[in-house]
Order: C-alpha cells, then sequence, then structure tokens
C-alpha cells in the first residue's frame, strides 16, 4: 500500500484553517498516487486544545468538519485522521481522543485512544474519555491496526509500563486480532534527545511483532511546546524506511511492499535547538497575531542569541532591538549592543534609563526617608537600586510594545530564572520567554556555532560580535559587577540546576555523586527552591529539556518541605 505521511503545522482551534491544510495535503497526495494519507493526533483542533475542549460546541465542530472532508474530499483515497470526538461513555457524556476513517467518501469507523498521558505537560484524563477496544480497518486487502501515540509506550520498554500497569498494551492486541501494520499518529511535544526514543519505540514493535510501523507527528509550535515532526515509517525490521523533514511541514509517500532503509542522519545539540527555537518564535508570534518583536540589547550574550533567532523566525524587518544603557553600562556593552544589530541588520534604538532612574529616585526617596530608610545613592547600590533599574527598563520595553504593537521577547536564560537571578517586572517583562529552557552554558555552546555555521542558518556574517561571547556575564546594575560575583561558575550551576530540577535531585545526592563543594550546592539549590515565585509569573517559555519551568512543573510557592 502507497501511503502519504502527511504532516502538517495545525493551529490550536482553527478548525477552518487547519481543514484546508488537510484538504489540500489530500489533493497532494492523491496527484503522488497515495491510497492512503495519515494525519497527526487531533489534527483538526490542534494540539493541545486544552480546555476549548470542554468550551460549549467545541467537539461538536471538529466532528463536523471532519465527516465533511471524509464525505466530500476523499474520493479515490482513504484518510486516517485526528479528532476529538463525543461519546456516551458509561459514566455519562465524554470526549474521545479519536481517529477517524475514510475511504472514497465512505465513513470506515473510528479508534479512541487508550492509554492517556497525565504527566509533564500532557492532561489527557482532565479531557479524555479512554477508549475500550482495539480496531482493526482493512482498505486494498490490508489490515491496519490504529493506535495513538501513547499506546505504543506500553509494551515496549519505553520506561511508561508502570505507568499503565492495569491497562493492556493496545499493540498485544491489534496484532492478536492480525494485523498487517501499525499506524499511529502522534502529537508528540519536541525534547531534546527524545527523538531516538520515539524511534527506538517503533523500532521495537516492529521487531517484536514483525510488522511494519508508521507514526504521523505533528510539526510546529503552539504556546509553549513544540513539535519536530520527523515523522517516521519502520520495517518489519525496525529499520527506519522513510522520515519526514524536522521542524517543517512534509508529506512523504512510502510504499509499505516496497520499504528500504534509508540512513539516519545526526545533527549537534546545537543546531537542533537553533531550528527549535526558530519554529517556536516563529508560530508564537503569529499564530498570536503579531507581526513584529521588541528586544532589548544589553550587549549581552543573551539578548544576542534571542535577537538572533527572532531574525531567522521572523526577518530583520521585524525586529527592534532596544539599546537601554544606564549609569553602570560599559561602553562595551553599548558597542556590542550596536554591533550585534548592525551583524544582523535590524533596526536598534537608543533609549538611557537614567532620566527615569532619577525621576523615580526622586519620588522615592521621601517615602524612603519617612520610614527612616537610607534615600537611594547614599550607600553603594543595593538591590532596590539595581532593581530599580531594571523595573524601569521593562517598562521602557512594555511602552515601546504598546506604541509599536510588537511583542517583547525576555531574554532570561534557564540559569537565571532557576536561581531568580531575574527581576520581575523588570527583564522578566514581556511576551515570550525565548530561552527560558536553555542553560548558560548551552547559551555560550548554540552562539558559538552560530557564528561558526552563519551562512547554514542564513546569516550574512557571523551574527554574535566576538567580545559578546568572550566577556565575563554581567547584569552591569552596579559598579564592576559580575555574575560571578554571585554564582558559581555556570558550569558547575548548571550541573546543578540540572539534578535538581530535571533529576529532583536533593544537594545531598548532588554532593555525593558531583562532589561539589556543599555550601554551594545547598544554597543553590535554596535559591531554586525560594525562587518559584518569580517563575510561575514570567512570560510563557519555550520547551526544550525534559523538565522546564512552565505547565509541567507544578511545584507550591508557599510550602516549607526539607529534607
Amino acid at each position: 500500500m502507497k501511503i502519504a505521511l502527511a504532516q502538517l503545522n495545525p493551529t490550536v482551534g482553527d478548525i477552518a484553517g487547519n481543514s484546508r491544510k488537510i484538504i489540500q495535503a489530500l489533493d497532494h497526495a492523491r496527484e503522488q498516487g497515495a491510497e492512503m494519507v495519515v494525519f497527526s493526533e487531533l489534527v483538526i483542533c490542534g494540539y493541545p486544545p486544552r480546555d476549548l475542549l470542554q468550551v460549549e460546541g467545541f467537539a461538536d465542530q471538529c466532528a463536523a468538519m471532519t465527516k465533511f472532508i471524509g464525505e466530500e474530499h476523499t474520493k479515490d483515497i482513504a484518510i486516517i485522521l485526528g479528532t476529538p470526538l463525543p461519546v456516551a461513555a458509561t459514566s455519562g457524556v465524554g470526549i474521545a481522543n479519536s481517529l477517524v476513517v475514510y475511504s472514497n467518501n465512505e465513513y470506515l469507523g473510528y479508534y479512541d485512544k487508550r492509554l492517556l498521558p497525565t504527566y509533564d505537560v500532557f492532561d489527557e484524563d482532565r479531557y479524555f474519555t479512554p477508549g475500550e477496544d482495539q480496531r482493526i480497518i482493512e482498505i486494498n486487502d490490508t489490515r491496519i491496526g490504529l493506535a495513538i501515540c501513547e499506546d505504543l509506550w506500553k509494551g515496549a520498554d519505553a520506561g511508561f509500563s508502570a505507568r499503565y500497569r492495569d491497562k493492556p498494551d493496545p499493540v498485544e492486541e491489534l496484532i492478536r486480532a492480525s494485523a498487517d501494520i501499525i499506524i499511529a499518529p502522534s502529537a508528540s511535544p519536541f525534547v531534546l534527545g527524545k527523538e531516538h526514543k520515539h524511534i527506538s519505540i517503533l523500532a521495537a514493535h516492529a521487531r517484536k511483532h514483525h510488522v511494519p510501523v508508521v507514526s504521523v507527528n505533528q510539526v510546529g509550535a503552539n504556546d509553549d511546546l513544540i513539535f519536530a515532526g520527523q515523522s517516521t515509517a519502520v520495517d518489519r525490521h525496525g529499520q527506519v524506511c522513510i522520515q519526514c523533514a524536522r521542524f517543517n511541514e512534509d508529506l512523504a509517500l512510502v510504499d509499505t511492499d516496497q520499504l528500504e532503509p534509508i540512513a539516519h542522519q545526526v545533527s549537534s545539540d546545537e543546531q537542533i535547538i537553533i531550528e527549535a527555537l526558530t519554529v517556536g518564535v516563529h508560530d508564537y508570534v503569529t499564530k498570536c497575531g503579531f507581526e513584529k518583536v521588541c528586544i532589548g540589547l544589553s550587549g549581552g550574550i543573551d539578548s544576542a542569541i534571542v535577537a538572533a533567532i527572532a531574525v531567522r523566525a521572523l526577518g530583520k524587518k521585524s525586529v527592534l532591538g532596544a539599546s537601554m544603557p544606564g549609569r553602570f553600562s560599559s561602553e562595551g556593552s553599548k558597542i556590542d549592543a550596536y554591533a550585534l544589530a548592525d551583524n544582523l541588520g535590524i533596526n536598534c534604538i537608543t533609549m538611557p534609563i537614567e532620566p527615569g532612574f532619577r525621576g523615580v529616585s526622586e519620588s522615592l526617596n521621601p517615602a524612603f526617608l519617612a520610614i527612616d530608610e537610607p534615600a537611594l545613592g547614599e550607600t553603594l547600590p543595593d538591590l532596590t537600586q539595581e532593581n530599580l533599574q531594571s523595573r524601569i527598563r521593562g517598562t521602557m520595553m512594555m511602552a515601546l510594545s504598546n506604541r509599536t504593537g510588537g511583542l517583547v521577547l525576555t531574554t532570561g536564560n534557564k540559569s537565571e530564572i532557576a536561581v531568580g537571578y531575574c527581576t520581575l517586572y523588570g527583564d522578566m517583562n514581556g511576551g515570550l520567554a525565548v530561552i527560558a529552557d536553555v542553560p548558560k552554558t548551552m547559551v555560550f555552546s548554540v552562539c558559538r556555532y552560530m557564528n561558526e555555521h552563519f551562512a547554514d542558518f542564513g546569516f550574512d556574517c557571523p551574527p554574535i560580535p566576538v567580545s559578546t561571547i568572550e566577556k565575563p556575564p554581567s547584569a552591569e546594575l552596579a559598579p564592576g559587577q559580575f555574575d560571578s560575583d554571585s554564582l558559581p561558575e555556570y558550569v558547575v550551576l548548571d550541573a546543578i540546576v540540572e539534578r535538581h530540577i530535571e533529576g529532583l535531585q536533593t544537594a545531598e545526592r548532588i554532593v555525593l555523586e558531583t562532589g561539589f563543594d556543599e555550601a554551594t550546592v545547598r544554597r543553590i539549590c535554596r535559591l531554586i527552591d525560594v525562587n518559584e515565585y518569580k517563575r510561575q509569573q514570567m512570560a510563557v517559555g519555550l520547551k526544550l529539556t525534559s523538565i522546564a519551568f512552565g505547565r509541567g512543573r507544578r511545584m507550591p510557592i508557599a510550602q516549607r518541605w526539607s529534607r
């Protein structure tokens, strides 16, 4: 059978727009001689639809559009289409995460997802009623076993079997029902390194059951989640025979009677991160209806990488930089900010913060003195003065956003956000936290990689000034200030952050396994814990790692647990 893998970038809730994409892909596949087209999980409404599923009429509209496509647009071709479907559950009315199959404008059947993920960013138990039965659909004498994403994760030693201990293995049941091939649409969010696990799961089922396995994944980004695509077909020996593009829409044709293994290309983490962030920024900005973005350019490496990613995602005419020098800004940082703008070909304006800082200080000082607090400026800059500078910058960036209509991109990295090395209502102001899940050491690595391969990423010259990469990191909110004054070296900090956040390790375990200074580890772990209140107020952050700050990490703010 000739099957087209239709890898699309749906927008959540845009049922009409997503349907146009589906119909176009159907027409294209038919022209290429496909007998069947497979789309991704919940492609009609986009994944994840979240509480839209609970809005009156939403699931009904999805079902109606699915029916329209199936009955009007599947002449001489079959489709497997992902959609939410209202179902009559035993306990009342529910919604299923379903696949619907049509062929030659006739309805053939449906399948409801059976294993519903409810961990990390997933809340499918909140919305969906699980299916109870396996489903085989016969098309052109081929018995097609239907599954959806997580349904594959129980029987492939993927590390999730314990979650579904009391559930039957959906794939085992399909094989017992004599499936000739397993087709499993998915909407699996991108996590760095996850691609290899996905392929291993498909391959494990293929080798175990001696059938080809086809998985069509969503591509693009919705809110914090990025989807890599890379839809894959493996033969009965578990060898990859087709793989769609990474981070781009694609339509690939596979003939299950003539499967030939292909070489799997390996890319560096740096390249994949650049591509993922580019898609994340592009889709968040455009799907939210913005046409341009604003970025505060400090001359530092974080704002540099965010600006470079924004240019890749949106084009240089859609990116506006703002240099906001203060009394402690070095001349080198001012020069680096404009050098970056020149390299990227973007407009950069200057908005000095000193007049605003003086004005706010003059308003605050009488109040401070009235409560027996020292006036600003009587001592070396303290935390109040440092944060005031940052908050003036944040206010100015939001004013620039209001005036231009551009979305403000924040520039904090995961390392700094983890320990609270950021200012609420200051540098945290904005609509999208682009590198909130990128550790500082990786920021440096990605910038070096981008400079070395600048032409591959569409730049005319290395975009990041060398001095930006080489100078010691500093917030420049006090004289001679460096990050190293209050934080350990970033290679140490990032290791602690990864172990404490992603590994959920205690300070004791980290010290035991790394040999790091105990006082340093305890201090950093405490900083991570007590700064949860900041992170829960930050802009939406693009997710790249197994545990990012956001919906997948649900730590309480007011808590006193201690080992």
